[in-house]
């Protein structure tokens, strides 16, 4: 069945973009198969979707993406505890297991394709100057659609969260949490052990394919003074190879991690396609006790004993804490809802990174992934063979770096920048799918990146890490089934203007060294549509440039903020629990105070590793966690009585 299932999913990456009609290639492929005696897939099935419900649960958890996969496993591991998952999405599927193939999946059905409103501060070159805002609707979430990123961030970050009043969010709080999802498959840096671990369950991996021009980049790094680090080390600023959430060369979600071991829990029920539209809260008590959703066109209620957990995410958390009474009284009061509580917070704040789109430049060798030339049969053939090969690329992210511009404190090991830096970039499909994903316009496309479709390119996505702009989401009206109203304002505060104009110029730079030159790198410099009325490459034109390809790196967060009770913007309190209800909490990346410095994958797995011992500790007195220890220890003693390797001091969790 692994034999079937590979060869499934590597034909139909080398149709989806080939183009290929006929599958003449299968019974070679099979024989390859067998020959190398390959089952790609994990051991475990799919999660069963459970067709018949129970009245009641003792945790319900809104959404299965990152946060929601991770406390379904971890709740479950509590025996007594009866848990529901309830996920708007299907299964995630073939394609989605293909690194090269992420763009794919945008404006899919495993996508919520959400739009933001338009506006003059950035985005322009977009289809009706508005921002895709991609989000997973699917089981694991935005790990089925994201480039499996795995970024920690900088420890200032969770010592800055700590700081505004939230006591336990501390770096050295928070980092036995990394490590105890991680099963870090590099074993010079599993040799760290402050930083890293293995043998959790979720695998993280060098890429199996780079291009000369990944090797390029670190050179070009170190030319500019930069050190080769471990980005979820020590220091942060420097460059170094990305890690990525893999397992033997293709996505590792959180889905595939944390819910496919534990699909045989007879205390875990999955129940997909299913929306939900509204946390019930008894208007006395103040108190949640249940939800309502819709599945198969029916709406349902189901009612939860202990606790109802939200994690569905920056948009849709917000969203159905307002549609359940829960938010700014006023708003609320004015599309017709009943306020349970009024929490001026609700939506607020939302923060994002943006990097800036086209920083493309020409190589003169073919090195760099041109998916007409390098996705065929037989790389497909190689995929499914060797675990290896393009197909294995993470559409052409090879190397990340930290930097500091002018406006950073070079001395705090802090970096305002990250360069996201590909062996392809923007016409590396020869105007398809990234153009689509973008949402940029064909005559943007046309009049930019025309002239270099298909060409040997390679590209640096300047992104902003601390944004001071703040949009927010508020409903558009009571109808849940209705997308709120989601308003970005980027760059509408004027230092970030500045820090990403001087992340454009950097990368520019990174363009100059010797180490780039030596592949013939020179700059794409067609002038931008809209900004060539000033004079090229002055500050008034890149602070123009950088409202046009206004890239979204989907790092929506902060929407449900954790703080303290001094603080009235403050959605929830350091135990994730959100004020004014009781049994409800929310744990995703809307209660990040602040959105962390990178990617924010790992963050949010961490978040639900942390806020699921929170509920433990909540539900669970020390007595009988203790009483817990000693008897899973005891089973383990029983199982291994005749090995003397036996560990006595018997790990809980894995």
């Amino acid at each position: 069945m692994g034999v079937l299932t590979t060869v499934s999913a590597a034909a139909k990456a080398a149709l989806t973009i080939g183009g290929i009609g006929k599958l003449t290639f299968i019974p070679l492929m099979l024989a390859a198969m067998a020959y190398f005696n390959y089952d790609l897939l994990d051991p475990e099935n799919r999660p069963f979707n459970q067709k018949y419900l129970r009245e009641e649960y003792d945790f319900i958890i809104v959404g299965g993406g990152s946060a929601g996969s991770v406390l379904a496993n971890r709740l479950t591991e509590i025996e007594g505890w009866n848990v529901l998952l309830l996920e708007a999405g299907g299964h995630e599927n073939d394609i989605s297991d293909v690194p090269l193939l992420s763009l794919y999946l945008h404006k899919s059905k495993l996508d919520w394709k959400y739009r933001t409103e338009p506006q003059d501060s950035a985005c322009q070159a977009m289809i009706d100057t508005r921002c895709s805002w991609t989000k997973g609707k699917v089981l694991g979430g935005s790990s089925v659609l994201n480039t499996m990123l795995y970024i920690r961030g900088n420890k200032r970050d969770f010592d800055q969260w700590e700081s505004f009043g939230n006591p336990g969010w501390g770096y050295d709080d928070v980092l036995p949490y990394f490590k105890k999802s991680e099963d870090q498959r590099n074993p010079y840096l599993a040799k760290n052990t402050k930083h890293h671990s293995v043998g959790g369950y979720l695998t993280v991996q060098d890429a199996p394919y780079n291009t000369p021009i990944g090797a390029a980049f670190l050179q070009a790094g170190e030319e500019t003074g930069y050190d080769i680090i471990d980005v979820n080390g020590a220091q942060q600023t420097g460059y170094a190879w990305y890690q990525f959430t893999m397992r033997r060369g293709t996505r590792c979600s959180t889905a595939k991690a944390f819910l496919r071991p534990v699909r045989l829990r007879q205390n875990l029920h999955i129940s997909l396609f299913s929306h939900v539209t509204k946390v019930l809260i008894d208007q006395e008590k103040k108190r949640a006790y249940g939800v309502e959703f819709i599945r198969d066109t029916e709406k349902q209620v189901i009612y939860a004993k202990r606790e109802v957990i939200l994690s569905a995410g920056a948009i849709a958390s917000p969203q159905l804490l307002m549609l359940s009474g829960v938010g700014p009284a006023s708003h609320l009061k004015e599309v017709g809802i009943n306020v349970i509580y009024d929490s001026p917070g609700v939506g607020r704040n939302l923060q994002d990174h943006i990097a800036v789109g086209g920083i493309v430049f020409q190589v003169d060798y073919p090195i760099s992934l041109v998916m007409n030339r390098l996705v065929n049969i037989n790389s497909a053939l190689r995929y499914a063979v060797t675990e290896n090969g393009p197909l294995t690329s993470s559409i052409g992210l090879e190397v990340v770096a930290f930097i500091n511009t002018k406006y950073a404190n070079a001395t705090e090991d802090w970096p305002d920048i990250e360069f996201m830096m590909t062996s392809a970039s923007i016409p590396s499909d020869g105007g398809t799918q990234v153009k689509k994903a973008h949402g940029i316009t064909d005559e943007f496309y046309e009049e930019m990146f025309g002239h270099i479709s298909n060409r040997d390119v390679f590209g640096i996505f300047p992104m902003m890490l601390r944004p001071k702009s703040r949009g927010f989401i508020k409903l558009r009206s009571k109808n849940p089934l209705e997308y709120p109203i989601m308003i970005h304002n980027y760059l509408t505060h004027p230092d970030d203007v500045g820090v990403l104009r001087e992340g454009v110029k950097a990368a520019l730079a990174v363009g100059e060294t010797k180490a780039m030159k030596r592949l013939g790198a020179r700059f794409n410099d067609k002038p931008v549509p809209n900004c060539k009325h000033l004079p090229l490459y002055t500050d008034e034109y890149w602070d123009c440039y950088i409202r046009q390809y206004t890239m979204t790196i989907y790092h929506l967060s902060c929407t449900a903020k954790m703080g303290p009770s001094s603080d009235p913007m403050a959605v929830v309190d350091p135990q994730l629990r959100v004020y004014g209800v009781e049994g409800l909490r929310v744990i995703d990346a809307s209660i990040m105070p602040a959105v962390t410095n990178g990617n924010i994958n790992a963050p949010v797995i961490m978040i639900a590793e942390k806020g699921s011992d929170l509920i433990k500790e909540t539900w669970l007195p020390k007595t009988n966690k203790r009483k817990r220890r000693s008897l899973k220890c005891s089973k383990i003693e029983q199982l291994f009585s005749r090995s003397n390797s036996l560990n006595t001091k018997c790990m809980v969790d894995r």
